[in-house]
């Protein structure tokens, strides 16, 4: 499923995909994630746990940019993942996006994996 863009203005700036591999859920953000492209990924997340699917998957390496606000709804999506007795995989971050989680404290609280396939294996 694309969830596509959100307004004109932002075209492009973030596609995201949504696929059921084994028991996770896997979200494939792809561009830029920021204030005005966070719903984009928001919504998959939550729908997804919302439905039962607590093991979250985000495949980061076509993720160029996140800024608090994409951050943010990583950390939403883990406090309900793990509400629901799941988590958040994070796999794949492209060392700009890591470099994000590493200031902000928040790899701390993510199960990071190096890539898609070992975050689907562990």
């Amino acid at each position: 499923m694309d969830r596509g863009t959100v307004g004109s203005a932002n075209r492009g700036r973030l596609n995201v995909g949504v696929r059921t591999e084994g028991s996770s859920e896997v979200v494939t953000p792809v561009g830029e994630l920021d204030h005005h492209t966070a719903d984009l990924l928001r919504e998959p997340l939550e729908s997804a746990v919302a439905q039962g699917r607590a093991r979250l998957v985000v495949d980061c390496s076509g993720l160029d940019f996140c800024d608090s606000t994409g951050l943010n709804v990583l950390l939403g999506a883990r406090l309900k993942a793990e509400a629901a007795g799941g988590g958040v995989h994070l796999a794949g971050m492209q060392p700009v996006v890591a470099r994000v989680f590493e200031i902000t404290g928040a790899e701390a609280v993510f199960t990071v994996h190096a890539t898609l396939a070992d975050a689907l294996s562990s």
